[in-house]
């Protein structure tokens, strides 16, 4: 494990360098994703170095034990190597985590939509508290949002709705929202106050990148095809 927390300290640093490279904010591709990856792996630094204390702190109570020289102390020591060994463990499986390859979307913005199914009104009412429930945690976030297209119901539901989702990691954080989402309660739809079971789908999919493409002409192929007929109807 050490040797992977030196590796990508190395790896910390030369982004930094790079990060405050002029050249680099010239080209704001790379500046974005130079960006990115400093925020990730400014994570992993910070559990790392949390990680190297641990370990020290064992090895500095571990010695007190072997010396035996002071009883009151060794106990002291032994107890917090109780707390240390639970504290390197826990920061084992947070490394383990982060250092999970992530998935290259999960930086990226995310487009959300939403559709009533089955439940009639009362669907079209629970797509509509699913709309209000993602809106609140965006707001939450500091995220931005931007409505790309909605078809209202009578009563303030929605048959579908769809909006964008700026914000860091948002697709990362939103895409297992993904799926059938289903309710059962009494709606306000229901004069009787029997339970109703409501189902709306929920879509999250990555905003797709800008892409610079270079056509060279030798790639273009341009046939002209002329129509003929009668009266002078020929054209091109």
């Amino acid at each position: 494990m050490l040797d992977i927390l030196n590796s990508l300290e190395q790896r910390f640093a030369d982004l930094e360098t790079q990060l405050s490279d002029p050249t680099t904010a010239s080209n704001h591709a790379k500046l974005r994703d130079l960006g990115r990856e400093h925020r990730r792996m400014s994570e992993i630094v910070t559990v790392g170095d949390a990680y190297r204390r641990a370990l020290n702190e064992i090895d500095g109570n571990e010695q007190i034990v072997r010396a035996g020289e002071d009883e009151e102390l060794v106990q002291m020591a032994r107890e917090e190597l109780t707390r240390l060994e639970e504290e390197r463990v826990r920061l084992e499986n947070k490394l383990r985590d982060l250092l999970t390859p992530p998935d290259p979307n999960d930086s990226k913005a995310a487009i959300v939509e939403i559709r009533a199914g089955t439940g009639g009104d009362e669907a079209a009412l629970f797509a509509a508290d699913l709309m209000r429930m993602y809106l609140r945690y965006v707001e939450r976030k500091g995220w931005k949002t931007e409505m790309l297209g909605s078809n209202e119901t009578g009563g303030g539901g929605f048959k579908e709705v769809a909006f964008s989702i700026d914000g860091e990691d948002a697709y990362g954080s939103l895409k297992f929202e993904s799926g059938v989402h289903r309710v059962q309660r009494v709606p306000a739809t229901e004069a009787s106050g029997r339970v109703h079971t409501s189902a709306a789908t929920v879509a999250v999919l990555p905003v797709a990148e800008e892409v610079d493409i270079d056509i060279r002409q030798d790639d273009l192929r341009i046939d002209v095809f002329r129509s003929s007929g009668p009266g002078g109807q020929s054209v091109n």
